[in-house]
């Protein structure tokens, strides 16, 4: 089980606004749950969007007005008998604090109320929620979460990201339909969450280091240039330190192992996909100076399985396959992932 103070902490790398001064004091609060660790950020945050000012847009509004403005509709004015009052039926834009991603935020507000968090914390978010009295709500099950932001919103990137990580992570759905909040994240989330956290630690602490983005492209080293219907390869995190590489494979699962005929390995799909990515990585090098690139499947150990550290040597690359105890305090997670970077880049961090 992850700490929920770890799990700060890798919020902490993955959205390094939380490492503003409106934030600090996170760090020194104790969370029973993830839940509560949420309510924490997204209450801190909402203060500071407040002092800013809610943002607002332009919401498209329907009515009947004495004063018309913006698109009169004839027909339902004439349906309605607007014009016998003297009014038409308009649709028009209004500057409103009714916004989109407004909305997400006071959905899941309303949300945390249901969940295993203080009473205090209860009563922050009910203070926060009278500012949010313009603003409607939204169903949780179809929110649309490919938001784009923009200068003007970018202070809502985090508090967005915390919404869905609240509303896809934590709300579990029963057997009979309702819904509950758990009080951890489910696997999936805590996967991309795991994968984030690890990028953004090497390129926040490792300025020497160029570290590829979360879901570079790769493209396959075919002999005549035809790569049609062939799927773009997606690797997790790329590092690079003059002429070495590291590919890092990020995995989170419930179970790592895998169990057949009594013996225990790895799972097959995971080594081919590691293989190739480095397989593809050294090819596209050659005619570069470079040592040989390197490979790693970085699990997420489990406290059943516990911890391994096997490195093999693969047609000539390094190929390996270790844990990270997200377990311990957190300066062990940052000695672990230090000794990957001096291991394998000959690099530490600053």
């Amino acid at each position: 089980m992850i700490p929920v103070q770890n799990v700060y902490y890798m919020l902490s790398y993955a959205f390094r606004v939380l490492n503003e001064q409106g934030y600090k004091s996170i760090e020194t609060e104790e969370f029973h749950n993830v839940a509560e660790l949420c309510a924490s950020i997204l209450t801190k945050g909402v203060k500071q969007q407040l002092k800013r000012g809610l943002g607002q847009e332009y919401i498209s509004e329907t009515g009947a007005l004495s004063s018309p403005r913006g698109k009169i509709d004839v027909t339902a004015s004439i349906k309605d008998l607007s014009m016998i009052r003297g009014e038409l039926v308009c649709t028009y834009d209004e500057f409103s604090v009714n916004s989109y991603m407004n909305r997400i935020i006071k959905s899941t507000l309303l949300l945390l109320l249901k969940a295993k968090i203080s009473s205090s914390r209860k009563k922050e978010i009910k203070k926060l929620l009278v500012f949010f009295g313009e603003v409607e709500t939204l169903d949780i099950h179809t929110i649309n979460w490919s938001i784009r932001f923009n200068r003007n919103n970018q202070s809502y990137r985090m508090l967005v990201a915390v919404c869905e990580l609240v509303i896809k992570g934590l709300l579990q759905t029963q057997s009979d339909g309702s819904t509950k909040m758990m009080d951890f994240l489910d696997d999936q989330k805590m996967h991309h969450l795991y994968e984030k956290f690890i990028l953004e630690y090497y390129n926040t602490e490792y300025k020497d280091l160029k570290v590829k983005a979360s879901a570079s492209m790769m493209d396959w080293q075919v002999d005549d240039g035809f790569r049609d219907l062939l799927p773009k390869m997606k690797t997790d995190i790329t590092l690079t330190r003059g002429e070495r590489t590291l590919i890092i494979d990020a995995k989170y699962y419930e179970r790592n192992l895998r169990e057949q005929y009594g013996k225990v390995s790895i799972p097959t799909d995971n080594l081919y996909q590691i293989f190739t990515y480095v397989k593809t990585k050294e090819n596209e090098l050659v005619g570069v100076p470079h040592e040989k690139v390197s490979g790693m499947l970085l699990y997420a150990q489990t406290d059943e399985e516990g911890a391994f550290n096997n490195e093999y040597q693969i047609m000539g690359n390094r190929v390996c396959v270790r844990t990270l105890d997200l377990s311990g305090d957190f300066q062990s997670i940052k000695s672990q992932l230090d000794d990957i970077a001096e291991k394998y880049l000959l690099v530490r961090a600053e």
